[in-house]
């Protein structure tokens, strides 16, 4: 969207560390409004920034990237200012101990961290997850991502976590587009054409945590038992996802305020989904935004849904928004909590045997690292996600276990009490740990945060503590004995007898398939030669409700049994599979290059195969399409402009994709 123009009233800022020591900047009041008018047609609002000065300084900045500024004032009056780009810098004989005021209007035209979709495409459609024959409605949106030192591209702010401030943010935008930022909506004015949304945050946050969306949705509102707002935004077209997407939301939110013993730091909780966004969520102050590819049916929650995206986002509030970094250094007091305490409000809802097995995979994942050379210390601000997130999460584990539940929870607790509002690092919260349980921690401290491998033996012997996990380790066919035969059909875990799936996919008998949908699905993926006798029994499987095993089942069938083939299209054609499409790309591209296909029928299947790569589509469903295109050798002129139009497609990974095939197409 060209010659965005934004109105701000107040433009609150940021400071780098070295300023902080300077400047407290408390309170940004901003107005921005989105319009398509050349920028000299515009009429400004002003704004307003409040800061104290703690030293005496003779300047002061915000970070502002390629911005335009005008009518700068400082306590009303004129004030020699500097734009070089990417500062505002203020110049003024400022006296400490006293507060100032920061008024002006700016103008810009984001290049990252505000994005725009379908704003220039007029036949956009609702959603990926439309079918491709329903009625198509345009899907314009905007939304942030701030994360890292972004969010001083769309507004004035400081590129650095150590100094927060209360971001209070009205938008104009055109009726019929809902706006969900930060805090509470405390007014919406109308106009015959637009709508002036005013929210409040009561309490300060780092910059990077300032959101907003502007979309078509409807919503609904729980409330917890703590009385907070819990409101979930969705797609008027996708009421029937509601449910299954933000499935057991009320259930953690209660839980991890009854877990972590400190109540939700902010006025209300908001999610929204948005279209092609950069990561599965982003845990901004009361509004988390995620991808849309989150959005579900029931059948597909049982292989991909919300729900840790969810609780981690969630967590954040207090983990990462409530108390925040002071740098990379301390990353894992973000990630690693957000990823531990998501992990215990799934294990409130799926049980103990869950919560395990989790812990378990994490530690295959740190493992594998530690092998291909790649583990770091946990604080190490280059490490991994994986050492973050995994890692973090046993770290917590593992203390927990050392100093009791209560030591533990009483140490959260009093560590999120002290730093409200503040930033961390590592030792303050070791510190909290050691006053409450009386233990020298040194040592470990020493072995799981600054140790650059990953403890694995001991890390095994925690989660032997488990029966489960105890039984799960015991069982190994990898040495086919008398016993293997019988375990598919015992009371083992469902993780057990897909471990031996794995192991002995030639040894699946048809009563192996009286089993779960999960073990079941195990089959599908590891027996690819279905011998005449199980063919029935395989079959079945396109029954399931499961779009990973009707995939998996449909490709195969489709190999082991060319005489079948219509039978398993028939049996599958109306089915979609998860928001990617995964099912109906699929089939698309195996009709495609089936023999028998009469030429009607492979002109209309191309030709939807071929539409899926349009930008109309997220990016997810292009990809799929690209890739199947690709692998028949079938992307022709338009299936490579909408190739080249993904090579600059803001998603770095898509894009990155994108330009690896671009150049595998190119002769």
């Amino acid at each position: 969207m060209k010659n965005i123009v934004f109105l701000l009233c107040c433009c609150a800022n940021l400071l780098y560390a070295q300023q902080t020591d300077y400047v407290d900047f408390k309170e940004v009041k901003t107005v921005l409004a989105f319009n398509q008018m050349k920028v000299d047609s515009t009429v400004f609002n002003s704004y307003e920034i409040k800061f104290d000065v703690l030293k005496q300084t003779d300047s002061v900045y915000l970070d502002a990237i390629n911005m335009q500024f005008s009518n700068v004032a400082l306590n009303k009056s004129k004030v020699k200012f500097k734009n070089d780009g990417k500062k505002l810098i203020i110049y003024h004989g400022f006296k400490a101990s006293k507060t100032y005021t920061l008024n002006f209007l700016f103008f810009t035209s984001p290049k990252k961290a505000m994005y725009f979709i379908d704003w220039d495409n007029e036949d956009a459609i609702t959603s990926s997850y439309s079918d491709i024959n329903r009625n198509t409605v345009q899907k314009k949106q905007i939304w942030t991502q701030g994360q890292g030192k972004y969010t001083s591209h769309w507004l004035p702010s400081i590129d650095d976590m150590n100094d927060k401030i209360e971001f209070d943010i009205s938008c104009v935008a055109l009726k019929g587009y809902e706006v969900i930022s930060n805090g509470k909506m405390v007014s919406k004015r109308e106009t015959p054409t637009y709508n002036l949304w005013e929210f409040d945050m009561e309490k300060p946050m780092s910059s990077y945590l300032v959101a907003l969306v502007i979309g078509k949705y409807s919503k609904n509102v729980e409330y917890s038992k703590s009385g907070i707002p819990l409101e979930m935004y969705y797609y008027p077209e996708d009421s029937l996802k509601f449910e299954p997407t933000y499935r057991y939301t009320k259930q953690m939110f209660d839980f991890l305020e009854a877990e972590i013993g400190v109540p939700y730091p902010w006025q209300n909780y908001k999610q929204v989904p948005v279209k092609d966004f950069l990561y599965a969520g982003m845990e901004n102050t009361s509004a988390t935004i995620f991808s849309d590819s989150f959005v579900i049916d029931s059948t597909a929650f049982a292989d991909k849904n919300y729900v840790n995206v969810n609780a981690h986002e969630l967590a954040h509030q207090w983990f990462g928004d409530l108390v925040t970094e002071t740098s990379g250094t301390h990353h894992w007091l973000q990630e690693g909590f957000a990823t531990y305490y998501a992990l215990l409000a799934e294990r409130d809802i799926f049980g103990e045997d869950y919560y395990y097995w989790q812990l378990y995979e994490y530690a295959q994942e740190l493992l594998d690292q530690d092998k291909a050379g790649g583990s770091t210390s946990l604080l190490d601000p280059k490490s991994s996600s994986t050492t973050f997130y995994k890692k973090g999460a046993w770290v917590l584990h593992l203390l927990r276990e050392r100093v009791g539940d209560k030591a533990f929870k009483m140490a959260v607790k009093n560590y999120l009490k002290k730093y409200a509002y503040k930033n961390v690092e590592t030792e303050n919260f070791i510190t909290e740990v050691e006053k409450v349980s009386g233990e020298d921690l040194t040592d470990f401290v020493e072995l799981w945060l600054k140790n650059k491998a990953f403890n694995y033996d001991e890390a095994l012997n925690s989660l032997k503590k488990s029966t489960y996990m105890q039984e799960y380790l015991m069982v190994d066919c990898e040495v086919y004995t008398s016993k293997c035969s019988n375990y598919l059909t015992s009371g083992i875990s469902d993780e057990a007898k897909i471990k031996v799936i794995s192991q002995l996919p030639s040894q699946i008998k048809k009563e192996d398939f009286k089993n779960s949908l999960k073990v079941r699905q195990a089959i599908a993926r590891n027996v690819s030669k279905i011998p005449s006798e199980l063919k029935t029994e395989y079959e079945s499987l396109l029954n399931d409700k499961s779009y990973v095993t009707i995939e998996t089942a449909l490709f195969i069938l489709w190999q082991n049994f060319p005489q079948e083939r219509q039978k398993y299209f028939e049996k599958t054609k109306d089915i979609h599979g998860f928001s990617d499409k995964n099912v109906r790309m699929l089939w698309l591209a195996l009709q495609l290059v089936s023999p028998d296909l009469d030429d009607k029928n492979k002109r209309e299947y191309f030709s939807e195969l071929t539409r899926y790569t349009s930008p109309q589509f997220g990016f997810e469903v292009r990809q799929n399409a690209f890739q199947y295109l690709h692998q028949i050798q079938a992307c022709r002129d338009v299936c490579k402009e909408n190739l080249k139009q993904a090579t600059k497609h803001h998603n770095w990974r898509f894009q990155k994709f994108a330009k690896a095939l671009s150049e595998k197409e190119t002769p």
